[in-house]
């Protein structure tokens, strides 16, 4: 959240969203729901989701979405700023993430490639906010859009099984489908043959600890189980991420410490 942002919280006229959006001038990503747009309210940079009316999400279902997301509160969860409810215009007004998604850092053309720490952050960060949606909030919250799925009953298991797919995309630097092969099947070939390391990103070369790859690659692959009782539950796969986000830096900071010991002495071999 930007430095001084504070939520509003509070019902915008169609008019007003105009006036946000100017006039829908630019747009920053389209889904299920309908189209979303960067907007402005009181300085602060805005994206507002607008309801298409072809869009298979009814009434009701927006309303109930607008109530729930009051009640959120969770610092992996981007912040609800308002809403829109004028007539036959209805719309989601959200904190803007002005970094992007991770779509924008991950693949190639990216700049800079993110490190393994830093994917080991990312996924626990990402897996935290959908276990407090899951388990933290009563009724408890299907997030629906983290990736597409191939059915239409969603379910915390349907979350289980997108958030792995994400998992396998951060770890591998792949996209879902590649050259027609799925990341899914592509991983689990990969896994038969017993070697981690032709899995994770090769734009990495190599700068990653073999057992929390093991681990994530594990946890990834659970997730996305064709059976849904055999997979995870959140509140499970933030326990496992936790142990690789602490053993990674355990391993660093052992690491350091070994190196400032043999600079330290000349004799040190």
């Amino acid at each position: 959240m930007q430095e001084g942002f504070t939520p509003r919280k509070q019902q915008f006229t169609y008019s007003e969203v105009l006036c946000i959006t100017k006039n829908f001038q630019n747009e920053i990503g389209r889904g299920g729901f309908g189209s979303v747009f960067h907007g402005n309210v009181g300085g602060n940079q805005v994206a507002v989701k607008m309801l298409s009316e072809s869009s298979s999400q009814g009434y009701r279902e927006f309303q109930a979405e607008v109530k729930l997301l009051m009640e959120i509160h969770h610092t992996n969860i981007t912040s609800l700023v308002g809403y829109c409810d004028d007539n036959k215009h209805k719309g989601i007004i959200y904190e803007f993430m002005a970094n992007g998604n991770l779509e924008n850092h991950l693949f190639d053309g990216c700049p800079n490639v993110l490190s393994w720490e830093r994917r080991l952050q990312i996924g626990c960060d990402a897996a935290e906010g959908l276990a407090y949606m899951h388990h933290g909030c009563r009724p408890p919250i299907v997030h629906r859009d983290v990736k597409y799925h191939s059915t239409n009953r969603l379910t915390e298991k349907s979350d289980v099984y997108s958030f792995g797919v994400v998992l396998l995309e951060l770890i591998t630097g792949r996209r879902t489908i590649l050259d027609g092969i799925n990341i899914i099947n592509w991983v689990k070939s990969s896994i038969e043959e017993g070697n981690v390391e032709t899995i994770i990103d090769a734009r990495l070369e190599g700068r990653f600890n073999v057992n929390t790859a093991w681990t994530v690659v594990e946890t990834a692959i659970a997730c996305v189980s064709p059976t849904s009782i055999k997979r995870p539950t959140m509140n499970d796969v933030v326990m496992d991420l936790k142990h690789c986000v602490q053993a990674e830096k355990t391993r660093q900071t052992g690491s350091v410490s070994f190196n400032l010991e043999s600079v330290s002495d000349p004799n040190a071999r």
